[in-house]
């Protein structure tokens, strides 16, 4: 028998439905397992659709407050050339932007109140070609960062935690002191609330502090900025990047990208997604493997028709091949339907999620507890093919056992009591 009869007979088997009460039974369990593989296939890819959309709404919040790739000097001191540090960075073509900064900790004070903030030191015309943020307040509150004029801007969370408004006094104080007779006195300075910014990043809106780079060169006591930062073509070259750049500015400077500026988080996030991947794909397993009771129940009903075909001279191995091409037509049937539902749910989940809210009168993402207010979702082929792929496999796996045992069925034993 050849493979297209093979095929033939296969699919006409997963079609059958109709005929005695047995043979709608085991329709309907077929019907099931494709259905169990379908909303497997959906649910995986839903919901690393949403992962995968929470992700890119916080890395792009986090990433209009800093930049990609930070080149820094050692002990925080002042890099010994940033300007032919700069211009070595920039001869690699995936960078874009290049900003020199002053960072370091400082408590910041307000009558009783005291936070402890990040204070960045930045140059504003340069700090806006490299991160986002910085680019909306050029015209606003960057603007009034000039040197001399003890100005600073901060984030909006640490400004209400303050209790300041713009035109406030603050007292910023430097973690080293300084030496005089009476001993160890810290460091003191006094500056003007220009401004706030929201990133929408609680991390950052409610621990940095913006002045300019001259003033906190001279608040810190460093000989000028202590590091660089880049902007990237694409920021998923981060890593390559830094590894390309670690190579050749030597072994003088230390290169940061974000992921490793905020590496709890990121790696956070793909731990997570992984171990959801495993167990939404034990639920396609299960499905997948629900084809096994079917196909046995098929076996067992068609035993006359197997014995009949080997009588004709059908070999054991096409019998094996006509049940695997019933199981698999339903693995293929289950992970298109589910890669279909998946990807129609995913792209329109910020149509469906409101209607949802609305009929039950919820609100999933409050924005007064979430930074996000609304369900992202972002559909990555990177995940889509692999959980197809997968699908596919555990169905052709699942095939294997009872098409085999199809395969070893002896016409004599299945026509004695025909």
């Amino acid at each position: 028998m050849n493979w297209p009869y093979e095929l033939q007979i296969g699919w006409r088997y997963t079609r059958a439905g109709r005929g005695g009460r047995r043979n709608r039974f085991i329709s309907f369990i077929s019907g099931v397992s494709v259905l169990g593989i379908a909303l497997g296939v959906a649910a995986l890819i839903i919901v690393l659709s949403v992962m995968n959309g929470f992700q890119r709404e916080v890395r792009d919040r986090m990433l209009s407050v800093i930049a990609h790739v930070e080149v820094l000097s050692y002990q925080n001191q002042a890099l010994p050339d940033w300007r032919a540090t700069a211009a070595k960075a920039r001869e690699n073509p995936a960078v874009v932007g290049v900003a020199p900064f002053v960072a370091a900790q400082a408590l910041i004070a307000r009558g009783d109140e005291m936070r402890g903030a990040i204070v960045r030191g930045i140059s504003p015309a340069d700090e806006a070609t490299v991160t986002p943020l910085a680019a909306l307040l050029l015209d606003g509150a960057l603007a009034k960062l000039r040197a001399g004029e003890w100005n600073i801007v901060l984030g909006g969370e640490l400004a209400r935690s303050l209790g300041v408004r713009e035109g406030d006094k603050i007292t910023l104080v430097a973690p080293s002191g300084q030496v005089t007779p009476a001993g160890v006195v810290p460091r003191l300075k006094q500056f003007t609330l220009v401004g706030t910014f929201n990133a929408g990043h609680y991390e950052y809106d409610n621990g940095l502090a913006l002045i300019h780079m001259d003033d906190a060169a001279k608040l810190f006591r460093v000989e000028g900025p202590t590091g660089v930062q880049l902007k990237l073509r694409d920021v998923h070259e981060a890593r390559q990047v830094a590894a390309q750049l670690t190579q050749s500015l030597g072994p003088d400077v230390r290169v940061r990208d974000w992921t490793r500026t905020n590496a709890n988080w990121f790696d956070a996030v793909q731990v997570e997604k992984r171990l959801m991947s495993i167990i939404l794909t034990l639920i396609v397993a299960v499905a997948a493997f629900n084809l096994v009771s079917t196909l046995v129940m098929t076996v067992t009903d068609k035993q006359s028709d197997i014995a009949i075909l080997r009588t004709l001279g059908a070999s054991p191995r096409s019998i094996m091949g006509i049940f695997m091409v019933q199981g698999a037509a339903s693995g293929v049937i289950g992970t298109l339907t589910g890669v279909g539902m998946g990807l129609l749910v995913a792209f329109n989940i910020d149509v469906i999620v409101p209607a949802i809210e609305r009929l039950l009168n919820v609100s999933f993402l409050p924005g007064s507890i979430y930074l996000i207010s609304h369900m992202p979702s972002d559909p990555q082929q990177g995940d889509i093919v692999p959980i197809a792929v997968t699908s596919l496999i555990l169905a052709f796996v699942a095939t294997i056992y009872p098409s085999w045992r199809a395969s070893r069925v002896q016409p004599a034993e299945a026509l004695r009591y025909e």
